[in-house]
């Protein structure tokens, strides 16, 4: 493998909008390479959903959907992008994931798909397989994306930047352009050290979430903001960074990563209570325990304030009339072997950070503000989710704009030329900085402490002008001290990674700081 490398579309992340996407393309005939930091393509956020996916319910419609989504969102949501996703959205996942990957959902005795309910859904709409949704989705991904002769798969490589004419060509009439286009990125091998130039026509993000930079999280481990730091880099406008969705119930252990316990828990009819025993989510919401994510999390916060306890109890044993093994398998085995008996007794549950509701701006087809450059998936901000995300949103969001990116790239493709050998010759190769091999694994730990607890204490849940404030003052601080390191340093994953994280939480910090208004997940204690 040589030190630059040429494809025609670069797919950087491989969950739901990153294979969908690259599989969209590549069934049009396009050479894509889909590249991943992970060891395996299913080791990002889709694989461990586990509730499920919008689908279409009984007397229902596009428009009571979008009455639900806008309502969960606090009417903060793009009216256009919400429109596109419950109209397309159940076509789409039709073709898709029924017909062409015959992903396997649960199914009703006469053959029909089940579908359950969810907090803040008024109907019926979701499909599901017990509670491992994302596992069978991306099961069914991953064969697809290995079997498709027009693919590419590149494990083991971590994007430092996106490529772009202002920012990285050497031709002065290039750089004069007033459009800035995305020409590829930077990416670090990790089995050899080596960062190779990718050049590619079309560039996809599709890197996930930011939820490793909070202290508790359901996330993945590679849940860092990485595309969304580099779009920053690249200029690319962004939205809705302070919105962070946490959700309510994950299982309370000690534990970087913390278990999901699903919101279908409660959509089967569960309840959270307290440590006495009593359901309080009526106390707060007149839709109890199915009220959206926000509603209750902050709900479970104030209780266990209330009674100075660090968890509060989800009860599936006492108000679910069903086989709870059978239904919820990977919860009960996890549970299980924590020592808790969930077809016997309430399971202990704290939120953790869940769900980034922004991210890079794009418009329907996922395109950004940066000339061939796309994004999908919960990197981008497509608008659907506003303020507060509505249960079972995100997959359907992440195929339906995963879809849409591979159609209009595939369109593009064909009516407009290639970048031009000029061009790609003018992208300089990586220039490394550092070459000190400094890095030291204790700082780097303290670092990571750092981020995560400032985040976690200062621009989580609850949200204060001093918090917030002394998390801005420290962030800025340590990206001063993280860009004078990175420049002197020999480049690494750890590095790269610290450097990606950082800069998120200093962006996610900045955005909350400047939005007064207490919405949704956004939540300013002072009104």
């Amino acid at each position: 493998m040589t030190d630059t490398i040429e494809t025609r579309v670069l797919v950087i992340g491989s969950g739901i909008a990153g294979c969908v996407a690259a599989l969209t393309m590549a069934e049009a005939g396009l050479e894509v390479t889909l590249v991943c930091a992970g060891n395996q393509l299913d080791d990002g956020n889709t694989a461990l959903a586990q509730g499920g996916i919008v689908y279409r319910g009984l007397n229902d419609s596009h428009k009571l959907l979008a009455s639900d989504i806008t309502t969960a969102g606090w009417e903060m949501n793009s009216p256009s992008a919400v429109r596109f996703l419950c109209r397309k959205g159940p076509e789409i996942l039709h073709n898709v994931f029924l017909e062409k990957l015959a992903v396997p959902f649960a199914r009703e005795e006469h053959g029909e798909y089940h579908l359950t309910r969810e907090g803040g859904h008024s109907r019926a709409r979701i499909l599901y397989s017990a509670d491992y949704t994302g596992r069978v989705i991306m099961d069914s991904l991953v064969v697809a994306v290995r079997k498709s002769p027009h693919i590419r798969v590149l494990t083991g490589m971590t994007a430092i930047d996106i490529l772009t004419t202002q920012h990285h060509s050497n031709a002065l009439e290039i750089r004069y352009q007033i459009v800035n286009q995305c020409t590829g990125a930077y990416i670090l091998e990790h089995s050899s050290g080596i960062v190779r130039r990718f050049l590619a026509d079309y560039t996809v993000l599709a890197t996930g979430g930011i939820g490793q930079i909070y202290l508790n999280t359901t996330n993945s481990p590679g849940s860092l903001g990485s595309g969304f730091a580099m779009a920053h880099r690249a200029g690319a406008r962004l939205m809705n960074q302070e919105y962070i969705q946490f959700h309510p119930t994950s299982l309370y252990h000690r534990g970087p990563q913390k278990f999901l316990i699903s919101e279908a828990v409660r959509g089967e009819g569960a309840r959270l209570v307290n440590v006495h025993g009593r359901a309080f989510m009526a106390d707060y919401d007149p839709r109890a325990d199915l009220a959206p994510r926000d509603i209750v999390t902050r709900a479970i916060v104030e209780e266990m304030l209330k009674t100075n306890d660090d968890f509060v109890y989800l009860d599936a044993a006492t108000y679910i009339h069903k086989d709870l093994a059978a239904r919820f398998p990977t919860i009960h085995r996890r549970c299980a072997n924590l020592g808790v008996d969930m077809t016997r007794e309430p399971i202990p549950v704290v939120p953790a950070a869940h769900y980034f509701c922004g991210g890079i701006l794009v418009d329907q087809r996922g395109r950004t503000t940066i000339e061939r450059l796309y994004a999908g998936g919960e990197c981008a901000c497509t608008g659907v989710h506003g303020a507060n995300r509505l249960a079972s949103t995100s997959l359907l969001e992440g195929l339906v704009w995963g879809y849409a990116i591979g159609r209009d790239v595939a369109l593009r493709a064909k009516r407009s030329s290639m970048l031009g050998r000029k061009l790609k010759s003018s992208i300089v190769p990586w220039n490394a900085l550092g070459h000190r091999q400094n890095e030291d694994p204790v700082l780097v730990a303290q670092d990571w402490a750092t981020i995560k607890h400032t985040m976690w204490n200062y621009v989580g849940i609850r949200r204060t002008t001093p918090r917030l404030k002394r998390a801005f003052d420290d962030l800025r601080d340590l990206n001063k001290r993280l860009h004078s390191f990175y420049k002197e340093t020999q480049i690494s994953k750890p590095l790269v990674d610290l450097f990606h994280g950082c800069q998120t939480a200093y962006i996610i910090t900045t955005a909350a700081m400047r939005n007064t208004q207490s919405k949704g997940c956004h939540y300013r204690e002072e009104g």
